[in-house]
């Protein structure tokens, strides 16, 4: 639906101040992060049926910016990873499991940070900054691998994202402000493979990449139109395809990620325009009449399933993304919980008390670690080679898990009635007025 929303309508209202950017989980569909001008990074769990307050408590508060946060990102492959970038020239990952930082990058950017964009598998970072410079980094290591000073002689703000063979694209602006697009090779970086001018609008040009078809998109802010372009291995590398043309600016753009792409009619990518009082979806097409699935449209792509845990990418491992077909369109896994442990102090002190062996070797070990989370299941770990604890409350919990899922339903069951009541009474009003 556009259009404006009802006044009434639940927001998602955890900060005090302007929320800048935003960005949904890949990992998880019921998760969204955002960062705001009051210096936090917060996130959401969103339930799959329409609240009926305004959600008010964040998941997760991430402080540690000292200025406002302007830009936050996803990691692609590794679970729970999040970046923020701020106005203090900071860029933290973080581990939003634990609410931890996992590590700033300092001392690398000497001004504003305009654009942050991960590679495919997450092992480097591309950064665009105020200081005209196109910074990759090793965020890992800490350092800065390859750098471009000036990619566009103009001055104004450039953007930046990989491509999937690990090239860089670029927006920006030449000496006489005429909009422009690079593309860049990391082993070569001090001359562009392709450098192409294109209008004089003084729009700043946000690229939506798309690497399974290797389409760039651009949308200028302030324009009415998308041009989109192919990438290539043959010159001239960078191909005009088409443009999208339309009667109403745009002031701002998102991008649907490829599973929620309805594939029986050939849909390529779908955009959400927003407007000045409403958010537009705009879909691309590929005009076929065969009803049979598109191998060459919809090659696998990456799924919702992280390929590593936060602490196995802190620790240099790195892993592709893992891919699922769209043949039979995209099935979303059941509601995932984010859970978020809070370390404790106490976690590594033995427990007061004699320790009892467990009197059955059937009895199954319950000291297993909260999943990627560092911190063991019953809120105490115990040292390596430590005996299991004997459990004998075991069906006492389970009865209480059981209790508690069974109330959560309930409670679920009636904001689902209170939200239909609330809209029949809507429409009811809306009748009699």
């Amino acid at each position: 639906q556009t259009g404006r929303v009802d006044k009434n309508h639940p927001l998602v209202t955890g900060h005090t101040a302007p929320v800048l950017d935003i960005d949904w989980c890949p990992h998880n569909d019921n998760v969204i992060a955002s960062a705001s001008e009051d210096t936090t990074v917060m996130v959401w769990q969103i339930p799959d049926y329409v609240p009926v307050r305004n959600i008010t408590e964040p998941v997760v508060t991430l402080e540690g910016h000292s200025k406002r946060v302007g830009i936050i990102s996803w990691h692609p492959t590794a679970r729970n990873v999040l970046l923020s970038a701020g106005c203090d020239n900071l860029v933290i990952l973080w581990n939003v499991g634990t609410g931890e930082m996992l590590l700033v990058l300092e001392d690398m950017h000497t001004d504003l940070i305009y654009n942050v964009g991960w590679n495919r598998n997450g092992s480097l970072l591309v950064t665009t900054c105020k200081d005209k410079k196109v910074r990759v980094i090793d965020p890992r290591k800490q350092q800065v691998v390859a750098e471009k000073t000036k990619p566009h002689d103009g001055a104004r703000p450039i953007r930046a994202i990989f491509m999937a063979d690990g090239k860089i694209f670029t927006t920006g602006f030449s000496k006489m402000s005429e909009r422009q697009l690079g593309l860049w090779d990391l082993e070569n970086f001090e001359e562009p493979i392709a450098l192409q001018e294109m209008d004089t609008s003084n729009g700043v040009l946000l690229p939506f990449y798309d690497p399974d078809s290797s389409i760039v998109y651009l949308c200028g802010k302030g324009d009415s139109s998308i041009r989109y372009f192919e990438i290539t291995d043959e010159a001239p590398y960078v191909h005009y395809l088409n443009t999208y043309s339309s009667k109403e600016p745009q002031r701002g753009m998102g991008f649907m990620p490829k599973r929620g792409l309805d594939v029986s009619k050939c849909e390529i990518a779908r955009f959400f325009k927003l407007h000045e009082r409403k958010c537009e979806p705009i879909v691309m097409t590929v005009p076929r009449k065969s009803d049979l699935f598109q191998d060459d449209l919809y090659p696998d792509t990456p799924g919702p399933e992280p390929a590593l845990e936060a602490d196995e990418w802190l620790s240099g491992k790195d892993a592709e993304p893992i891919l699922i077909s769209l043949r039979d369109g995209y099935v979303p896994v059941k509601n995932r919980e984010l859970k978020v442990v809070k370390k404790n102090i106490l976690d590594n002190k033995p427990p007061p008390g004699p320790r009892r062996h467990s009197h059955s070797t059937s009895e199954p070990d319950f000291s297993v670690s909260a999943r990627g989370m560092g911190t063991s299941f019953w809120g105490w770990g115990g040292h390596a080679g430590d005996p299991p604890v004997s459990l004998p409350q075991r069906p006492a919990l389970e009865e209480v898990l059981e209790e508690i899922r069974a109330l959560k339903e309930m409670v679920q069951a009636q904001e689902k009635r209170i939200s239909d009541l609330e809209n029949k009474l809507c429409q009811f009003t809306n009748g009699t007025d």
